[in-house]
């Protein structure tokens, strides 16, 4: 026994009747109490080199995580597309759902997962982000499921997975299209089963784990070709979001170079005030193939040629405005556009994000709801649907008339 609890037994036999006497029992009980601590001892130290193997493979993940380029602290943008994405973040996220993220490269699928985490009642556990796109074919099963020692060449200690490193918590697998077919089965089984069995073992560990998966691949054409099973599919497109591109919500990138100029104004010790309306104009104009992404490179690298107070884009940066681009942006009053006073954190709510457009909006249009130029044309809504949300939110049209 130790601390109330039976470890194991210590059995001693003999053939002669009489042979043991109580000092005798005395004895054994105080050999079996050594024996006891030695094994709780064992059992314990076991544990406690597991928890510190654990901890410092999650401190090891967690800083890479801290040290990762575009790990955004924020969301900003309040365009009708992506307060759409941002209200199906908010139903899914206090669920256990697995959620699908689909999207191109560089529109922020990673931020939409980390959103999905924070408002979850896994906030308060790791999120681990896997990119599997980057992990060769051999070593992904490794990196995933982890081995025992001696699993396989250069297997000198037992390797721990990200899933169970992420046990309680939250994994990111991004890229999921990339994921060799071999190890598709593995995760259906974890999705299906919660356990798995890690490379050169025969023993299952079960894990407690949501899974968020994200894609810029069709993976309807790759169930067709063969290099996705049709069975994971639909295991993880249990709640899909679709990230639109920056060029579908081109109001978002006014307010989104500010917030990168203000960020790497300050890292770069410049003192950057704004932006000329012909820089705006000529960044809502641009395409932007490679999104968020290539919008804050744009804005770093001008940000380092600039040699002034306001931000002046090189030639070479975006391409020349046409007079078919000019032709989709507004007519604006010359100016400097500077930095909002406030910004849009992790925190704020939907509804917040939801009143601030609405707000933007109908001072845009000086109280105008309905018409041509009216604020409902605008947001895409039902001028009736608008003023319930008004009403919800406690607006009024007269505060917005013109004095």
């Amino acid at each position: 026994m130790w601390g109330g609890k039976s470890i194991g037994t210590l059995n001693v036999g003999s053939s002669k009747r009489n042979q043991y006497s109580e000092a005798d029992r005395e004895l054994l009980q105080e050999i079996g109490n050594q024996v006891a601590l030695a094994v709780a001892n064992m059992q314990s130290y076991e544990e406690i080199a597991e928890l510190k193997a654990r901890l410092q493979k999650e401190n090891v993940y967690l800083q890479e995580e801290i040290r990762t380029e575009h790990n955004f602290e924020e969301i900003v943008g309040n365009s009708p597309a992506l307060l759409a994405v941002l209200r199906k973040v908010e139903q899914v996220a206090p669920t256990e759902s697995t959620v699908l993220i689909y999207g191109e490269t560089g529109t922020g699928k990673e931020l939409i997962a980390r959103a999905i985490h924070d408002r979850s009642a896994r906030k308060n556990r790791p999120l681990l982000k896997v990119n599997c796109s980057a992990i060769s074919a051999g070593l992904v099963e490794s990196e995933l499921f982890g081995h025992v020692k001696g699993a396989c060449t250069g297997a000198f200690e037992r390797h721990i997975g990200r899933f169970e490193l992420a046990d309680g918590g939250t994994i990111f697998l991004d890229e999921i299209g990339e994921l060799p077919l071999g190890t598709q089965v593995k995760l259906l089984r974890v999705l299906q089963e919660r356990e798995f069995e890690p490379v050169g073992s025969n023993r299952p560990v079960r894990v407690d784990v949501r899974v968020i998966a994200a894609t810029n691949r069709n993976l309807h054409e790759s169930i067709r070709t063969g290099d996705f099973r049709s069975d994971l599919f639909y295991r993880l497109n249990v709640f899909p979001i679709d990230v639109p591109p920056l060029r579908e919500r081109r109001s978002d990138i006014p307010q989104l170079a500010m917030f990168f100029l203000v960020r790497l104004s300050k890292k770069f010790g410049k003192d950057i005030q704004g932006m000329p309306q012909t820089t705006v104009d000529r960044l809502i104009s641009y395409s932007w193939p490679g999104n968020i992404r290539e919008l804050q490179n744009v804005i770093e690298r001008a940000v380092i040629l600039s040699q002034s107070s306001v931000l002046e884009l090189e030639p070479d940066l975006v391409p020349v405005l046409t007079p078919a681009d000019s032709s989709s942006i507004r007519d604006r009053s010359p100016g400097v556009v500077k930095p909002p006073s406030l910004a849009l954190p992790m925190s704020t709510t939907l509804e917040e994000v939801e009143r601030g457009h609405i707000i933007a909006v109908l001072n845009q249009t000086r109280g105008v709801v309905e018409g041509p130029r009216g604020a409902a044309r605008i947001l895409g809504l039902h001028p009736n649907t608008l003023r319930h949300r008004m009403q919800k939110l406690g607006l009024k049209r007269t505060a917005y008339h013109a004095s």
